[in-house]
């Protein structure tokens, strides 16, 4: 038997994850970690607390596993988090993180001087403050003495394949996200570099994902718990990672994503670059599988909705359900009617993800009455967020990419009333995953083909990547629901001016 780690490191806590070849998972350990906000926008992280409690992670579930050799391992990791070091590799900052929107106002800047639909067409990605270029900008206009002074600006994954023994590389899934990567030529752009004045030296070489890129430092493997050197794999974007691990390999497949927001990923044959894709605010990217593109969509609510209604209007179901050892959600939803809400949320209480990409937007709850109870108002974030997603699949076959099958993953995929409420909105069957975590188990996939015991990506899906349950639309209820999305699409607008007012 060949064993392989898979490993996440998302934005608010890690994950390791040890895989058979088969995909099998035999131990598995979580650490969290904080996020420091001490001023508006602000978004940074230690990455070497980070770094700490991810090696507890791989010791703990190698421990659980049972295990005494890996074979293999691999990363997904957070997207567009960018680290300062010297050649050492030390640290000269804490990670700006990718939901740090400090750099809007050099966006703001490059928006004035330069042509924005040229960098959208070189690089794939639409301007905005979350990439790493813009990083790379608000740190030479705001900390110019470190930005100077820095060796290279790189990412969890080199930052991580360096402190393992491996090589500082980046893999073309993170680099081709930058806004500073020309698609076409798979190279740093010289020509856009040029004008956000970053230096191409400071940015670290670019590697295949799944490329080996050496292997852990033996006094580490002893550390974890492990009597060989795992070799290490270049890992990737969490969004195509995640997608690996839930068989999204072909053009017309599609993974939703739901934690505290949702996300919907797709894979295509053929680069995307064209206006709506710009408009609707969708990258297009390398995804981890060879000779495919990526683009995802963003939601900025999802599971943190239906906390906010739990906290807001659900105390007394919480101590029902702890009561009775039941989980919250589960005991809450089967409480509503399965069947459109008599009541339509406009789910923006983070502002808008795409397509619209309206930061001013606000939540609202419509159509209440003195009969509407919290069980409406619960099943109509249900809905809402239903009606978000259907708003992107649109917006993506508007823009040449054609989805036909969709995944589930993540928290969301364990609900079946928000999984058969998504099938009659989006008309579409989906499908869940037996393994629960996509991304340590793409990581898991690129490790085991990376390392040739299978000839590809797609053969180690093949084998390693299960699905489990299937949702079908129910033509009633598509119907029904159908009447309420036209209704639904008429919401945001009615709204927008004030929203506004309010903001």
């Amino acid at each position: 038997m060949l064993y392989y780690m898979g490993i996440d490191v998302g934005t608010t806590g890690c994950k390791t994850v040890i895989f058979d070849q088969d995909g099998s998972e035999y131990g598995e350990a979580y650490r969290e970690y904080p996020v420091i906000c001490t001023m508006p926008h602000q978004a940074e992280q230690d990455a070497e607390q980070v770094f700490a409690m991810l090696i507890q992670t791989m010791s703990e579930a190698v421990s659980k596993a049972g295990v005494r050799s890996v074979e293999a391992l691999s990363i997904s990791v957070q997207g567009d988090a960018v680290m300062p070091v010297d050649s050492d590799y030390q640290l000269l900052h804490p990670v700006i993180l990718g939901m740090d929107y400090r750099p809007n106002e050099q966006c703001m800047e490059y928006r004035k001087e330069q042509d924005e639909w040229k960098l959208y067409e070189i690089t794939g990605q639409p301007l905005h403050p979350i990439n790493m270029m813009a990083k790379i900008m608000w740190f030479y206009k705001k900390c110019p003495e470190i930005a100077e002074k820095a060796y290279k600006f790189i990412t969890y994954g080199e930052f991580i394949l360096k402190r393992l023994g491996g090589e500082a590389v980046i893999d073309d899934t993170m680099a081709s996200r930058s806004m500073g990567y020309d698609i076409l030529e798979r190279c740093w752009s010289e020509q856009i570099l040029k004008t956000m004045c970053i230096p191409k030296e400071q940015l670290s070489d670019v590697c295949r994902s799944g490329a080996a890129a050496g292997k852990m430092n033996r006094a580490l493997a002893e550390q974890i718990g492990l009597q060989n050197c795992p070799i290490l794999i270049a890992g990737g974007h969490d969004q195509p990672m995640g997608a690996v691990g839930a068989g999204v390999i072909r053009e017309g497949m599609a993974l939703d994503s739901t934690g505290t927001a949702e996300v919907l990923s797709t894979a295509y044959q053929e680069i995307k670059i064209n206006r709506n894709m710009h408009d609707c605010f969708y990258s297009c990217y390398f995804h981890a599988v060879p000779n495919l593109y990526f683009s995802f969509a963003h939601m900025q609510t999802g599971g943190i909705l239906q906390r906010w209604y739990r906290d807001t209007f659900g105390y007394k179901e919480a101590v029902e359900a702890e009561k009775l050892g039941r989980n919250f959600y589960e005991y809450a939803q089967a409480k509503c009617k399965n069947e459109p809400s008599s009541v339509l949320v406009l789910p923006h209480f983070n502002g808008s993800g795409t397509p619209l990409c309206d930061m001013d937007s606000k939540g609202a709850i419509a159509g209440l009455t003195l009969s509407s109870t919290r069980h409406d108002v619960l099943k109509g974030i249900l809905d809402s967020l239903c009606y978000e997603l259907r708003t992107n699949l649109e917006a993506m076959q508007r823009s040449g990419i054609v989805i036909n099958e969709l995944r589930a993953a993540g928290g969301g995929a364990r609900s079946s009333m928000w999984l058969q409420t998504k099938a009659n909105i989006l008309g579409t069957v989906i499908k869940t995953m037996e393994s629960k975590e996509a991304g340590c188990l793409g990581a898991a996939v690129l490790a085991a083909a990376g390392t040739g015991f299978y000839r590809s990506v797609e053969e180690a899906c093949k084998k390693m990547v299960r699905t489990a349950g299937r949702y079908e639309p129910e033509p009633d209820m598509q119907k029904r629901y159908h009447e309420k999305y036209e209704v639904y699409l008429e919401l945001y607008g009615s709204l927008k001016a004030i929203n506004r007012r309010l903001g």
